[in-house]
């Protein structure tokens, strides 16, 4: 059996830090609740003494996490800030206070203004006092990873033997690569009296993007917690990603020696939660829970994909709570991708027919980032209304603004393969278009709607135009038509209703003769 790793969440603490991301007591709840469905091991609830709001939120959190987690409260190795944890953590069954204080040369000389000796005796101290109301005391060692190591043995071994439970070693800067911060716990483990009888616990920071991969080289050197935030949130670049540190765990528990009891699956619905609830977005190549987490757009990697998920995916996205694999439709899709896509559409079609829906998909790619399937509902409707059109459009230019003239040249294809070509002017663009093809057409008819909707979201999305036309007979036509371009669009549905109407004309004249 691996070892465990326990999962100390400190998102509603050090996350809370993250400019902007301040929460209240309420918004902390909804978090906590989330935090004990997914089974975290401890939640660090707050600051008891830095506000009202924290202690109530520490003794709130407490109360509701009943038996099912250990809910930790934050102090500096000050009696009174150690007795105002104390009392916030009354309603907890299973409290913990978090004390400590700085270890490295800076924090010594310039913000404690301590010796070493003077530091060790604070930390003794601090760790007798909390023991005085809980059994269960972590000591940390800020800025540890900057730290004399000598005496980083020193105040570690003292914390102990005055009763701490868990030891708490941080990388507070992000400054350590990742071997030396795991030859530092390793150095810990062989020289510290005591330390196979408490927690080894790592809190990394992410100032040089390394922070996920200081936890687990820390892991592999003998740690047996993680000091973590979803989303990575925290002071600065953040902390350690729960999500990324969790899921690393399970892809390579058995070289690591290590497991997790997180619930794996709730991962994604809490990075939304927390997401929301602060209103720092996640970017969306985040590992594990951003939005093009397990999106593929390349075309090799698509057809990779669709014959086998994890030719490019090593995490089932259900094992993360993520919707599934996203086949993201863009210029650089293959034909593997869009025919994917369109199967799950319900369309089929013949190879021929195929290539020309491609080349329609090319043609809106180009203009587009990503191509939603409304885009492509769009371009079969559009594909089968030229396919039968009596009249196709071949280019159509407009020139307008204050104070000129809105003019359209305009040509169109007739049946024959002819193309027919004029100028007109209007009140507008559109009318000035819907003029020229009059001229073209000659079909008597009476335009008596226009509306314009966007298919999909985006300043690039495509428009879709309806038109309504009443003949001469009062039979009323629907025209519709599609393009990013709203004049192309507005034509094209112009020119789709007068194929159907010349198209029931046609057929009465036949039934006439």
């Amino acid at each position: 059996m691996t070892r465990k790793i326990a999962i100390f969440d400190t998102t509603l603490r050090d996350g809370e830090q993250s400019p902007g991301a301040s929460m209240n007591t309420e918004e902390k709840l909804i978090i906590a609740r989330q935090l004990i469905r997914m089974n975290v091991d401890v939640i660090e609830a707050g600051f008891p003494i830095s506000s009202p709001g924290d202690f109530k939120s520490v003794a709130e959190i407490g109360r509701l996490a009943g038996d099912k987690c250990t809910v930790c409260g934050l102090t500096r190795a000050v009696d009174k800030d150690i007795e105002v944890a104390a009392e916030a953590l009354k309603t907890a069954k299973r409290p913990r206070i978090h004390t400590g204080l700085g270890v490295s040369p800076s924090h010594l000389r310039d913000k404690l203004r301590l010796t070493e000796d003077q530091a060790i005796e604070r930390a003794i101290h601090a760790v007798k006092h909390a023991r005085n109301f809980v059994d269960d005391v972590e000591f940390y060692a800020e800025d540890a990873g900057r730290a004399d190591q000598d005496f980083l043995v020193r105040i570690i071994e003292a914390a102990v033997k005055a009763g701490a439970t868990v030891v708490n070693i941080p990388d507070t800067t992000g400054y350590n690569m990742p071997w030396e911060f795991g030859a530092r716990i390793r150095d810990l483990r062989e020289r510290v009296d005591g330390i196979e009888d408490v927690t080894i616990s790592v809190h990394t920071h992410n100032d040089l993007g390394m922070a996920t991969a200081l936890a687990l080289e820390s892991v592999r050197n003998g740690a047996t917690q993680i000091e973590c935030t979803i989303n990575g949130l925290g002071e600065r670049a953040g902390n350690t990603s729960l999500e990324e540190v969790v899921m690393a765990i399970r892809m390579h528990g058995a070289e690591l020696d290590a497991h997790t009891d997180i619930v794996t699956q709730e991962l994604t619905h809490a990075s939304k939660l927390v997401s929301s609830i602060t209103g720092i977005m996640v970017q969306p190549n985040k590992a594990i829970v951003g939005a093009n987490a397990f999106a593929h757009s390349s075309g090799i990697h698509q057809d990779g994909v669709l014959k086998a998920r994890d030719t490019y995916e090593i995490i089932d996205p259900a094992d993360v709570g993520a919707a599934g694999s996203q086949i993201i439709l863009s210029a650089r899709s293959g034909h593997a991708a869009l025919r994917h896509r369109m199967a799950e559409l319900g369309y089929t079609f013949t190879d021929e027919e195929f290539e020309g829906i491609y080349q329609a998909f090319l043609e809106v790619a180009d203009k587009k980032k990503e191509v939603y399937d409304e885009d492509l509902e769009s371009i079969v409707h559009e594909r089968e209304r030229v396919s039968a059109a009596i009249w196709t459009l071949g280019a159509v230019q407009v020139s307008c603004g204050f104070p000129l003239t809105p003019t359209a040249t305009l040509t169109l294809v007739d049946e024959e393969g002819a193309e027919h070509t004029v100028a007109a002017y209007g009140t507008g663009p559109v009318d000035a278009v819907y003029k020229a093809v009059d001229q073209i057409v000659a079909v008597d008819n009476d335009l008596s709607e226009f509306s314009i909707k966007s298919i999909t979201r985006g300043i690039d999305a495509l428009g879709e135009v309806t038109v309504r036309v009443t003949a001469a007979n009062g039979e009323v036509y629907i025209g519709r038509g599609s393009d990013n371009d709203i004049i192309v669009s507005s034509t094209k549905a112009y020119i789709n209703a007068l194929n159907r109407l010349i198209s029931d004309q046609r057929e009465a004249e036949a039934s006439a003769a």
